[in-house]
């Protein structure tokens, strides 16, 4: 864990059950009435507010789940860290969203403007009815097909009646959610390519068969790896507006105290998920206020300044570093309950919105978290 991670763990501290003075105990795994369901008694997910560490990582996440136009989260480090394990938690963290009844799409009721073809066409013949559908999350396999990820013709309906119809792809079924890949720099090329082009544009087109059509894909991207197994392409490391690092942690309460939380939710998963109820409650409704207040946040000249010059003295490429580290810190912000963003959140969120951004110096072999952290102290103090 880095400097800049560290500043902000007090603040996130309370949100994902962790004290500065070390790791809380694990709650009393007591059977409760009220544990959460499971689609069939399916096994419940890791509960995110137990996750223990990792303050950089589940912070990045919470920012991404209150602001999804931050540009998604990039997760690099050693492994068996919890990255995976992270991602597929906020699954169960976040709030349910609004949607069209029956649309393949999930697309929004309130906003006309971005509605598919097949709602657009409903919205002319009466109101939509809109219904609660929990946020999707939508695992993007290595070594899937373009058709499973862009979709493709639905096969059975041609064979049965001769119909061509559509049969929607990952990115569809990620639409307003978010999409994970694992070993994300191992992605082969062409399906880089093919989310470059989704995440410019927001929508997918596929002309397969004969079938041309367009639906809005707009997405979180989230992608973990280990660098160690090979690089990211430049054009996608761009697209990720957070860069998060993890390390294996090298205190002795806190390794035991993952490993016993672990160990317990193992051992009885539902036990652990309701005694941990209460907690992810909590966050979930500290996300929705965050959200909610999320345009309120005021931006001074002096933030707009401070990260302007933070980004000149890092030397980085364009604008989207300053529009990145602005989006971070408010929703940083809100998440705290601040009326307006101070160069406290700047510095907290600085390491991941800027590390990935910098160029190669063969003059300066350090790291380019440390070259941030350097920066930080020379243009916002200590």
């Amino acid at each position: 864990m880095d400097a800049a991670g560290g500043v902000a763990a007090g603040r996130c501290a309370d949100a994902l059950a962790e004290e500065e003075s070390g790791p809380a105990p694990v709650p009393r795994l007591r059977p409760r009435r009220n544990a959460p369901a499971t689609p069939g008694g399916a096994r419940p997910p890791y509960p995110f507010a137990a996750l223990v560490g990792q303050e950089e990582m589940t912070r990045a996440l919470l920012l991404a789940a209150i602001d999804p136009g931050i540009g998604g989260v990039l997760v690099l480090g050693d492994r068996g860290t919890g990255k995976s394990t992270a991602v597929r938690a906020l699954a169960a963290l976040l709030p349910p969203m609004r949607a069209v009844e029956g649309c393949r799409f999930n697309c929004d009721p309130d906003r006309r403007a971005a509605l598919c073809a097949e709602c657009t066409a409903g919205r002319a013949r009466g109101a939509l009815r809109a219904v609660s559908v929990p946020v999707p999350v939508v695992d993007l396999p290595l070594g899937a097909t373009e058709d499973r990820v862009t979709g493709a013709l639905d096969i059975e309906r041609a064979l049965a009646d001769g119909t061509k119809a559509f049969e929607p792809g990952l990115l569809a079924r990620a639409h307003r959610g978010f999409l994970y890949i694992d070993e994300v720099n191992l992605l082969e090329d062409h399906l880089v390519d093919l989310l470059l082009d989704v995440a410019a544009s927001g929508e997918n087109l596929v002309e397969r068969e004969g079938i041309s059509l367009r639906h809005p894909a707009r997405f979180v991207l989230v992608g973990s790896g280990n660098p160690e197994e090979g690089e990211l392409r430049p054009q996608l490391l761009d697209r990720f507006g957070l860069a998060v690092e993890v390390r294996t942690p090298q205190d002795l309460a806190t390794r035991v105290e993952v490993v016993r939380r672990r160990d317990a939710h193992d051992r009885d998963p539902v036990a652990f998920a309701a005694a941990w109820q209460p907690e992810q409650v909590s966050l979930r409704q500290r996300i929705q206020a965050a959200r909610a207040r999320l345009d309120a946040i005021a931006t001074p000249d002096a933030a707009l300044e401070a990260a302007a010059r933070l980004c000149i003295a890092l030397g980085t490429d364009g604008l989207r570093g300053e529009l990145t580290l602005l989006r971070a810190a408010r929703a940083l912000a809100a998440f705290e309950d601040a009326r307006e963003i101070s160069t406290a959140q700047l510095r907290a969120i600085a390491a991941p919105a800027l590390r990935h951004r910098l160029r190669r110096n063969p003059l300066d072999e350090a790291g380019s978290t440390v070259r941030v952290e350097r920066a930080v102290m020379d243009t916002l103090g200590p």
